[in-house]
């Protein structure tokens, strides 16, 4: 059985600093015991739990160290960030990649996420060492998760989300698509105060920040949209952009994907059904807090995308996303970003095959279930989006 005090208490005798943030605990409690009671780990899938969550709690204290001993770094101003969000599997990755071609936003580096210390700034020659670390690290995935580079796009020096500066807090949903934890993702949504957890991230960003150039963040995750409120309490100024595909379409996609980061732990099989069944649910839950924002007094702090105009014609919609945060599109960007989309064809890493039938889910039914979603923002099938797409181009 894990042990939530028992995980603490070892990341403080490893890096012999006493956790300042005793607030956070409960979060990591519920997580630990939503785990002993759902999760079925093989001896190998515990064990990797347990280091995972200590790995956590080790850098959130490391962190704490290094903002201690230079104050300064927490003086450093994140000025008007871009969180690029959406439905999970709603294209928000391809929109980073596009993002990142754009060389006036700072995003946070694969290794940077993995492993954030020394900031990169304090101590430029750990960045090499830091990079094949990990390399390893994803080769290591590729063995355990089947079609890995097909499931999510990632590369050694490209972009990454923001899921493992928000499992600090132990307030990060994604922690449901790796683990079988029902309940601790009721709780996240419920009960869980995220301004905290957004606050750690705040930190994160400006660790990673220090003594270097200071270009805008754009911070891809697409659970985000669960806590837009919370964010603009940390991030006065942020403002976001989001992306809008069929939600049959990301239903069938996130039960794929959790499907096969469960699969990669668990002692017995995956039960595709029981996956569908809590993934049209945390569906819903991200569809909830959308129309809550989305149709509220802020609203007009985010920019829509549609994920199908995205696809056919990505330099056309980053005019658009880029007219409604204030800025305009160099030619230099837009060339980069026509280069970046030639090199990487859909397909390129492989197929990733689904449907909604292999997780016992009914596609009337589910889009019934989102219809509010869907006619709000006027969302095609993927059937239509893509063959409207087809027919452009």
């Amino acid at each position: 059985m894990l042990n939530a005090a028992s995980i603490i208490a070892e990341g403080e005798a490893i890096t012999g600093i006493a956790d300042a943030e005793p607030q956070l605990h409960g979060n990591l409690r519920v997580l630990v015991e939503s785990l002993n009671k759902d999760a079925r780990h093989s001896a190998e899938g515990h064990e990797s739990c347990r280091q995972a969550l200590l790995r956590v709690v080790k850098d959130r204290l490391l962190a704490q160290k290094w903002l201690r001993d230079f104050p300064e770094i927490g003086e450093e101003v994140i000025r008007e960030p871009i969180f690029l969000t959406g439905l999970p599997r709603s294209g928000t990755t391809y929109f980073q990649y596009l993002f990142d071609r754009d060389r006036r936003f700072r995003l946070i580096r694969t290794w940077e996420a993995i492993m954030p210390f020394p900031p990169p700034g304090h101590d430029p020659e750990s960045v090499a060492r830091r990079k094949a670390m990990e390399r390893e690290v994803n080769e290591e995935l590729r063995s355990k998760v089947e079609g890995f580079d097909a499931l999510h796009l990632i590369d050694e020096d490209g972009p990454q989300e923001c899921h493992l500066f928000l499992e600090y807090g132990y307030g990060a949903a994604g922690f449901h698509n790796m683990y079988d934890v029902p309940d601790y993702f009721d709780h996240l949504m419920d009960e869980l105060d995220l301004e905290p957890v957004y606050r750690i991230h705040k930190q994160m960003l400006q660790l990673l920040q220090w003594k270097t150039p200071q270009p805008r963040w754009a911070l891809k995750y697409p659970n985000h949209v669960i806590a837009i409120d919370m964010i603009l309490k940390v991030f006065p100024d942020a403002c976001f952009v989001m992306t809008h595909r069929d939600p049959v379409q990301t239903l069938a996609s996130i039960c794929k994907m959790t499907f096969s980061l469960r699969g990669a732990r668990e002692a017995q099989p995956v039960d595709p059904h029981r996956v569908g069944q809590q993934m049209r649910h945390f569906i819903r839950r991200h569809i909830d807090r959308i129309m809550a924002f989305c149709t509220g007094p802020d609203a007009a702090r985010v920019t829509h995308v549609d994920y199908y105009r995205l696809a056919e014609d990505p330099a056309a919609v980053l005019d658009e996303v880029h007219a409604g945060i204030g800025i305009d599109t160099p030619d230099d960007v837009r060339e980069a970003i026509a280069s970046w989309r030639r090199e990487n064809p859909k397909g390129k890493r492989g197929e990733n095959r689904y449907s909604l039938e292999q997780f016992g889910l009914d596609e009337a039914e589910v889009r019934e279930l989102y219809s509010d979603y869907i006619a709000h923002f006027d969302i095609p099938t993927e059937a239509e989006g893509t063959a409207r797409r087809f027919t452009a181009a």
